[in-house]
């Protein structure tokens, strides 16, 4: 049974029970999943081409070029100049990519003991860091141009840390704690 179908048959009535929600529409749900890979060598063209095509065999979707806001010397970084790239999933592709996450991709990580449940925004919204791409069964060792990591930000329709926690330990989401 698919992540999004067991969430509606099985899920929300647990969460009703356990959150002591009257009606069905309280329950706290995904609302999107954005992921965002930064990348750090922006004079390379062929770098920023891989991360596209590494994040659109991920997701399923063709992602977003981002670009700086404004220029930095520092970082030699001008206004306008490609930085990096983002994805938003919604509806049943968010399901499905944070299914592929929790059972696939996270406990295939190094040194796995389950994420923090400090990562909360204090409306119910958690973000992860993954350090390298090639955790992902879609992507190949060898095509790669340079291994980049990844940003995931599951936003939520909870009001607070606690609901978003009770709905991402449901799905699935292996906590420390």
């Amino acid at each position: 049974m698919m992540l999004h179908e067991r969430f509606k048959e099985e899920i929300v009535p647990q969460l009703m029970k356990e959150l002591g929600y009257k009606n069905v529409m309280q329950v706290p749900r995904i609302e999107k999943v954005v992921i965002n890979c930064g990348v750090s060598e922006t004079d390379n063209p062929k770098v920023l081409e891989g991360v596209v095509r590494d994040l659109s065999l991920i997701t399923g979707q063709r992602p977003v070029i981002t670009r700086a806001k404004r220029s930095i010397s520092d970082f030699k970084i001008t206004k306008g100049k490609p930085v990096g790239c983002m994805v938003i999933l919604r509806g049943v592709r968010a399901y499905v990519f944070l299914e592929k996450l929790f059972n696939l991709v996270l406990p295939k990580t190094r040194d796995f003991r389950g994420l923090s449940s400090a990562s909360f925004d204090g409306r119910g919204n958690y973000s992860l860091g993954l350090d390298e791409q090639l955790v992902f069964p879609e992507i190949k060792y060898d095509e790669i141009e340079k291994i980049q990591g990844m940003d995931i930000i599951i936003v939520t329709t909870a009001r607070s840390d606690r609901e978003g926690y009770y709905l991402l330990k449901h799905l699935g989401l292996p906590f420390k704690d």
